[in-house]
């Protein structure tokens, strides 16, 4: 919008007028037209703000009028029927005796939108003003109360600090420090740290804290809940591979996320030409995936006791679902394309970009679908269902490659998780230590899914073969498992 200044004198109004009427500028020939003259300002308050001059022509012939103190208060009386209560300034200019150009401005109103005028909303469009669609109208009076009273930053009830996982705040802190997203001033003391990041507010944590740090989500939150699911065949009718249902917060679900990926994801294999040995690759990027499931923690709609997040695997395709719709003004077609950053939960995504896992420049699902093209994959697609979010990969192989199979547990590789774990086994270390190595909850999942293969492999070792059960029983990094290391360019 071109910014318009308030005229002055008559030989500005007259260089204004010769502008003709527009998204922001409106003419009207006297008060007598008041009524809509306001209409037309409760529009510039629902858009980029604007300016009604009274005394112009539509065909931008400055006449002016005669101005009384009637006629003020009427304007006095007509700006006090907005809702909310708006501020507009009125002037009076000078065209010749006894004459005058009334000029009333209103700048956008931004948060406080929607704004009625005598019990309607209006809007601009071009250089007309129009009923706003009821439709938009609902929205915009949905964004109104979430810009200030969202759902994550309303107290939580009955919350402490010590119901939170105080280690994971330290890793935030951390990785903020690193980041330099966060003062390297900033003390050790979780109430601190949960201050700077906005999560505790005069000494009352807030939802997101609980969402982001939580140890204890039932029976109070069950949408805190990752549902994982690998399914043979194309239907969730086919075999169950796996399957699980964890409650847990936000940090935990995209770590159990990519573990749940590298474990279960379709493994294709190709023969590279001019080489002997076979390549084993997943079919999708797994930094897609990463990008994506992060998407789906930070922008789901918290809110409802139903909603979760679900990863489902299938042979053919692998589907990234969130309980929650688009930002308002954001569609499934901008995913691909250029958009703007629209977070709708500026405090669980605020917590995420400190920590250096996202941007916030609105160019997430972008960087994927480069990824994609990259690794040779095809972009994944966006689809809104029964108030979820979907994102579906398609787990297409490479000319060449084997058919998808469940990537079998028995051969672990050094992915990122794997390679936490045997460079804490470099020290004897117990099976606790690993685990809180390499940031997982659930025991059973890392005795099953990280250290027994890596036993079986020979990767690591017990430091008391004969005693598997004792509770003085130590893991520690074998040749084999160093070797595996500096094959994979991270010994």
């Amino acid at each position: 919008m071109k910014t318009i200044g308030v005229p002055a004198n008559a030989k500005q109004i007259t260089a204004l007028a010769t502008q003709g009427e527009g998204l922001n500028l409106e003419f009207k020939r006297s008060t007598g037209e008041l009524k809509e003259g306001m209409q037309t300002l409760c529009a510039f308050l629902n858009g980029a703000g604007g300016m009604v001059l009274f005394g112009v022509r539509p065909d931008g012939a400055v006449e002016g009028q005669e101005v009384s103190d009637q006629t003020l208060r009427d304007l006095a009386q007509a700006a006090d029927r907005f809702e909310p209560p708006a501020h507009v300034s009125i002037h009076r200019v000078k065209i010749w005796a006894g004459c005058e150009v009334l000029v009333m401005t209103v700048e956008s109103g931004h948060d406080l939108r929607p704004f009625v005028y005598e019990g309607r909303a209006y809007e601009r469009v071009g250089s007309t003003t129009r009923r706003m669609p009821q439709a938009k109208y609902e929205r915009l009076l949905v964004e109104r109360g979430h810009a200030k009273r969202r759902w994550e930053n309303l107290p939580a009830e009955g919350l402490a600090l010590k119901e939170l996982d105080r280690r994971e705040i330290l890793r935030t802190r951390e990785l903020a420090i690193q980041q330099n997203r966060i003062s390297p001033d900033t003390g050790r003391d979780v109430g601190e740290i949960l201050d700077r990041l906005g999560l505790r507010v005069g000494g009352v944590l807030t939802q997101a804290a609980h969402m982001l740090y939580g140890k204890k989500f039932l029976p109070n939150h069950p949408q805190c809940l990752l549902k994982m699911g690998r399914f043979r065949g194309t239907e969730v009718t086919g075999d169950i591979v796996d399957n699980r249902q964890e409650h847990m917060h936000a940090f935990a679900m995209v770590r159990e996320g990519m573990a749940f990926f590298e474990r279960t994801m379709p493994l294709g294999a190709r023969f590279p030409e001019g080489k002997v040995f076979r390549e084993d690759r997943f079919p999708v990027p797994l930094d897609a995936l990463r990008e994506i499931l992060l998407n789906a923690v930070m922008h789901r709609d918290y809110s409802h006791p139903s909603g979760y997040v679900a990863l489902v695997v299938f042979d053919d395709r692998i589907e990234i679902r969130s309980y929650g719709r688009l930002p308002t003004g954001i569609t499934l077609e901008q995913l691909s394309g250029r958009h703007d950053s629209r977070p709708t939960n500026p405090l669980i995504a605020g917590a995420f970009h400190r920590t250096g896992a996202v941007e916030v420049w609105g160019r997430g699902t972008n960087r994927v679908i480069a990824m994609c093209q990259r690794h040779g994959a095809a972009p994944p697609t966006f689809e809104e269902r029964s108030g979820f979010l979907i994102v579906t990969f398609k787990a297409q192989m490479v000319a060449g490659s084997a058919a998808p199979q469940v990537a079998p547990q028995a051969t672990p590789q050094v992915t990122p998780q794997v390679e936490v774990v045997l460079n804490a086994a470099k020290h004897a270390a117990s099976a606790e230590t690993l685990q809180r190595a390499v940031g997982l909850k659930d025991r059973v999942h890392f005795l099953k899914s990280y250290l027994q293969p890596l036993i079986e492999q020979g990767w690591v070792e017990r430091t008391l073969p004969d005693k598997p059960r004792s509770p003085l029983q130590k893991y520690r990094l074998t040749e084999v498992g160093m070797a595996a290391l500096v094959k994979a360019g991270r010994g």
